[in-house]
């Protein structure tokens, strides 16, 4: 296998890859006050693996990230589901959401929603999906 020259790819990856990450972290916690959540969170991680995919090969990437895609989707999809059903428990409508202020030590007064944890399902959801998806076509030659 002939390997091409691809120092600057795999160099700028390792720096686009840490920005992209960073920001879908924002995008998702900013989602229940701001525009953002789990739908483009999970977009933003998905494109950073795959860009990482790109640079460094499948085999590389699954030696650091072994992550089943598949069964991430249905981890998603249950985390979202639990959580829509969970508002059935305290007597509320479907999808009902609340939230309170907890004090955490190093991030002090912090506002935690239940809406949070329908967008970790929403994230790993689209991570799972997207990346199956994108695994797929590029395994088919």
């Amino acid at each position: 296998m002939i390997r091409t020259n691809d120092l600057i790819l795999r160099t700028m990856t390792v720096l686009i890859s840490f920005i992209l990450l960073g920001f879908s972290v924002y995008i998702f916690l900013a989602g229940h006050n701001a525009p953002g959540g789990g739908f483009i969170g999970g977009l933003m991680t998905s494109a950073a693996i795959v860009l990482m995919y790109m640079a460094y090969g499948y085999e590389a990437v699954n030696k650091i990230l072994p992550i089943n895609y598949r069964i991430l989707i249905g981890v998603g999809l249950l985390i979202a589901l639990a959580t829509a059903i969970g508002s059935f428990v305290f007597g509320q409508p479907f999808l009902s959401q609340t939230f309170d202020y907890f004090h955490i030590p190093v991030f002090g007064e912090v506002e935690l929603a239940t809406a949070t944890l329908f967008d970790i399902g929403v994230y790993l959801t689209v991570i799972g999906i997207s990346l199956t998806i994108v695994l797929t076509i590029s395994e088919d030659q």
